[in-house]
C-alpha cells in the first residue's frame, strides 16, 4: 500500500516539475540519468587564478575601532535558535605579543521582530586564541576577543532584527537583520541554499562572493579551505619563492593569521544576514609550536556541535526546513572503530525521514574524483564510510578540494546505482591555487599511486578489480559515474522543491552579467520507494508512511492536482 500511495505521489510531483518548467525549457532529472560523460574544456579566454587582496584591500581593513564589534556571522544552532558571532579588540603580530582579556568586553545580543525593537536579550561566552611560531623569522599572532552568543526562542519563518557587542561601553553594533529558517517537515525548505568551497581572498573569490549575493540565498554550506591564511606569505602576499627558502629554520609552515581577520570582514556583508555552516578542510589544518592544529577553526566558527550530540567541532549535523545536513570531518579519525563513525552512526539511526525527507552531506576531500589533483585521494575514508552512507540513502554529498566542479550520476563502490548519492564537487571558489584543469583519464595525466597523499589518514590507491578501469589505476577516458565535468570558477545554488524534487545548479563566475546563464542545471529526485533506508529505518517508514502521504496529499497533492490542471489548460 505504501508503495502505491509513495509511487502516485512521485508521479504526480513530477508531472507538476514538468509543467512549472516547461516555459522556461527542459531541465533534465536525475531519472534520465544515467547521462553519458560531458566534459567541457577550460576556456583559455579565462585567467587560471588572480592575485590574493591586499591586506588594505577596502573590503578587507578594519573600519570600526577596538571595541566594537566586526566579523559578525551567523549559524545555525537549532530550528529555534541561531548563533551570533563577532570580534572585537585588536589582533596583534610580531616577536612579542601580549593576549587581550576575554572579559574585558561583555557578549551581548539584542533581538526582536521589529526595527529598533529589541524584545530580548542573551548573553555568551567570549575568548582568544594563540598562533605561535618560537622560530627565526617567523611571527606570532593573539587574536582579537571572539564572541559567541546563542539567542533562541525564535519563531521559524519569522524576520529577526539584531545589535551584538557590550552595552556597558557602550559598543553596540548597527541593526542587522536576517529570516529565520523554517521548521524540519516534508513541506518546508529553506528558499536558496548556497554551497561553495576553496574560497580564499582573490579577485575570483570576490567575483564569486558577489555572485553568489546576487542569487540571494538563506543558506550559506561552506565545504572547506575558508581563507587560506596558510598560504599567504608564499604564494599569496609577497609572494617569496619557496616557504623552505625563505624560513630554512622553521620546522612547520607559518600560517599568516591577520588573513582570516580579513576574511571575516569579507564575508561580514553576507554571513552576518545568512547563516554559514563550515566544515574544516586541510588549510584549516594550520600547525604550530607544541602540536597544536586547527586554532583558528574552533575558535572562530560556532557550529551545532553539542546540539548534534558531538560535542566537537570536526563533526555535526543539523536541519534546514525539510532537509538533514550531515558535516563530517576528512582530517580527524574516520575509522569505524572511531568516535565520528560512532556518532554517525546514531546520528543517522535518530533520523525520522518522514520529518526531514532528504539527507545531505558535506566533507572537504571528494571520494569520487576524476581530476588529477587529489585523485584518489581519500580512498581510505570512502572504504570506511560509504557503506554507511549509502544502507541510510544520503540523497547528495557535497565536497570541495579539487579547484574545479564535477557532478557524479549516481554512484556506489564506484558502479552506477540508482540508489547511491549524487556526488557534487565545488571547490572552485577562487583561491589562490587556481583552477583545475587535468584529467586523470587524458594521455599522461595519470598521477602514480604514490602522488596524493592526504595530510591525515592512510594512503589506500588500488587498481580497480572490475568495471571499464579493471586492472588499471586511471580510466583512459572519463569514468562512466563522472556525469559533467568543468574547470571553472563558480558556485551551486540548491533549491528543494518538495520531499522528491530539488533543483542543483552550478553557476559560473564568466556567466554572472548574462541573464537566465547556468553552467549545470538539475532537477534531483529521490525515490524512496525504490531505495529504502536501514532495516530500521524501513520498519519506521513503513509504520508512519500512509499517516505521512495521507497528510503530504491534503496539502501538496490538491496543489499538484490543480497546478497540473490548469497549466494543460494553458497549454
Amino acid at each position: 500500500m505504501y508503495g502505491l500511495y509513495a509511487t502516485v505521489l512521485h508521479r504526480l510531483t513530477f508531472i507538476t516539475v514538468v509543467m512549472m518548467t516547461s516555459v522556461s525549457g527542459h531541465i533534465p532529472t536525475t531519472l534520465d540519468g544515467p547521462f553519458k560523460p560531458v566534459t567541457r574544456k577550460f576556456d583559455p579566454n579565462l585567467r587560471m587564478g588572480s592575485d590574493d587582496l591586499p591586506m588594505d584591500h577596502p573590503r578587507l581593513k578594519k573600519n570600526v575601532s577596538s571595541n566594537f564589534p566586526e566579523q559578525i556571522a551567523l549559524a545555525i544552532s537549532s530550528p529555534k535558535s541561531m548563533w551570533v558571532s563577532w570580534i572585537t579588540g585588536d589582533a596583534q603580530i610580531g616577536k612579542n605579543v601580549t593576549p587581550l582579556d576575554p572579559s574585558s568586553v561583555g557578549s551581548e545580543v539584542w533581538y526582536g521582530k521589529q526595527s529598533g525593537k529589541y524584545s530580548k536579550k542573551r548573553r555568551g561566552v567570549s575568548m582568544i586564541y594563540n598562533q605561535l611560531y618560537p622560530f627565526e623569522g617567523l611571527d606570532n599572532y593573539t587574536s582579537g576577543i571572539i564572541h559567541h552568543v546563542k539567542i533562541d526562542g525564535i519563531e521559524p519563518g519569522s524576520t529577526y532584527y539584531y545589535k551584538c557587542g557590550d552595552s556597558s561601553i557602550p559598543a553596540m553594533s548597527n541593526e542587522h537583520v536576517f529570516e529565520m529558517l523554517p521548521l524540519p517537515g516534508p513541506n518546508s525548505y529553506p528558499r536558496r541554499i548556497a554551497v561553495v568551497g576553496d574560497l580564499g581572498l582573490t579577485a575570483n573569490t570576490t567575483t564569486t562572493i558577489d555572485h553568489l549575493i546576487t542569487n540571494n540565498p538563506s543558506m550559506v554550506l561552506m565545504v572547506g579551505d575558508l581563507s587560506y591564511a596558510n598560504q599567504y606569505l608564499t604564494t599569496g602576499g609577497e609572494g617569496a619563492p619557496c616557504f623552505s627558502c625563505a624560513f630554512p629554520d622553521a620546522p612547520i609552515r607559518e600560517t599568516y593569521q591577520p588573513r582570516w581577520d580579513g576574511w571575516g570582514r569579507f564575508m561580514e556583508p553576507l554571513i552576518s544576514k545568512v547563516p554559514m555552516m563550515v566544515i574544516e578542510g586541510n588549510h584549516e589544518i594550520e600547525p604550530q609550536a607544541a602540536g597544536i592544529t586547527f586554532e583558528s577553526y574552533l575558535k572562530r566558527f560556532s557550529v551545532p556541535s553539542k546540539e548534534s550530540r558531538s560535542n566537537t567541532n570536526f563533526y555535526y549535523s543539523f536541519d534546514a526546513g525539510g532537509v538533514h545536513f550531515i558535516m563530517l570531518g576528512a582530517y580527524v579519525d574516520y575509522n569505524r572503530t572511531g568516535a565520528q563513525y560512532a556518532w554517525l552512526q546514531k546520528d543517522l539511526n535518530r533520523l525520522n525521514r518522514s520529518v526531514t525527507p532528504w539527507l545531505v552531506a558535506a566533507w572537504h576531500s571528494p571520494w569520487y574524483n576524476s581530476y588529477s589533483s587529489h585523485y584518489q585521494e581519500f580512498e581510505c575514508m570512502r572504504l570506511e564510510m560509504e557503506q554507511l552512507l549509502y544502507q541510510y540513502r544520503v540523497d547528495i554529498v557535497f565536497s570541495g578540494h579539487v579547484h574545479a566542479y564535477e557532478r557524479m550520476n549516481r554512484v556506489y563502490n564506484y558502479s552506477l546505482d540508482p540508489c547511491g548519492p549524487v556526488y557534487i564537487t565545488i571547490g572552485d571558489g577562487g583561491n589562490i591555487e587556481k583552477i583545475d584543469v587535468d584529467h586523470a583519464d587524458e594521455p599522461g595525466k595519470c598521477p602514480s599511486p604514490g602522488d596524493n597523499v592526504p595530510e591525515f589518514g592512510g594512503v589506500c590507491h588500488t587498481n580497480f578489480t572490475s568495471g571499464p578501469a579493471k586492472g588499471k589505476f586511471c580510466w583512459d577516458k572519463q569514468p562512466e559515474w563522472s556525469a559533467y565535468r568543468e574547470s571553472s570558477f563558480g558556485h551551486g545554488i540548491i533549491e528543494v522543491v518538495n520531499s522528491t524534487y530539488a533543483l542543483w545548479t552550478w553557476h559560473r563566475n564568466q556567466d554572472m552579467y548574462k541573464e537566465n546563464s547556468t553552467g549545470d542545471q538539475i532537477y534531483i529526485v529521490r525515490q524512496p520507494e525504490l531505495c529504502l533506508v536501514s532495516p530500521q529505518q524501513r520498519r519506521h517508514t513503513i509504520a508512519t508512511g500512509f499517516g505521512v502521504l495521507e497528510s503530504h496529499c491534503l496539502s501538496s497533492c490538491f496543489l499538484m492536482f490543480v497546478t497540473a490542471f490548469i497549466c494543460l489548460y494553458i497549454l
